[in-house]
């Protein structure tokens, strides 16, 4: 079911609509009877494997810069 709001009532209902939004609800926001946008629940980051990066960051990482290099940085 989706629900259509005018401006005003979404900056009321705020919480509510972002709880239906939640859900699995469409909460559509318009001004003067046109949608200008929509509320959809963020879908949640993939997790990232422990480890990912292991073994690709050198030994000469804590090294100091070459000179050169440290000017460029200036």
């Amino acid at each position: 079911m989706t629900v259509q709001v005018n401006v005003q009532e979404a900056k009321t209902r705020l919480s509510q609509l972002l709880a239906q939004a939640e859900a699995g609800e469409e909460v559509v926001v318009a001004r003067d009877g046109t949608p200008i946008v929509r509320l959809v629940p963020v879908d949640p980051a993939p997790p990232r494997p422990v480890g990912f990066v292991h073994g690709t960051v050198t030994d000469a990482f804590s090294e100091p810069l070459p000179d050169a290099e440290l000017e460029l940085w200036e």
